[in-house]
């Protein structure tokens, strides 16, 4: 791929084009990609569900425990593209949509097993020597929660 090591490069965006096909392939399951994509230096910035700030997920093991929590909410999960690749210096952005059916497990959670979701979120990537370095997401968690039905009743 042709990324640059420094900030002010511009990415190639054949390349992140390549990248963000990856990206999906992590976070459509397949997690033994993460070694290719994501840096041991990489850090994440998110709303966790526990109220944290992402900050202890780090490096390629805190993407793969990431993305395997998210999984094992809904193991048929299905992202894609709806806008993007954006590339910006050293950054790729994606505008995200993701389809699944809950199997459990969010506490406090009122919708049956089984129930199919659609949530959206956008995704900002710098990248650095072909691998994310650092991460932002910002998901619609309320609209997730909403239709899991967290807190109705």
């Amino acid at each position: 791929m042709a990324f640059a090591d420094n900030d002010t490069a511009q990415l190639d965006r054949k390349a992140a084009t390549a990248l963000v096909a990856k990206w999906l392939d992590l976070w459509n399951g397949d997690t033994a990609i993460a070694e290719e994509i994501i840096s041991d230096d990489n850090r994440v910035h998110a709303a966790m569900f526990d109220g944290g700030d992402g900050s202890a997920v780090g490096g390629i093991s805190g993407m793969v425990s990431l993305v395997s929590q998210m999984r094992s909410l809904m193991s048929d999960l299905d992202f894609s593209v709806e806008v993007g690749p954006i590339v910006d210096g050293d950054h790729v952005v994606v505008r995200w949509v993701a389809t699944g059916h809950y199997g459990g497990g969010v506490p406090g959670a009122g919708a049956a097993v089984g129930t199919e979701v659609t949530f959206h979120g956008t995704d900002i990537l710098r990248v650095s020597g072909d691998k994310v370095v650092e991460y932002w997401l910002n998901a619609d968690t309320m609209d997730l929660m909403t239709q899991l039905q967290v807190g109705a009743g």
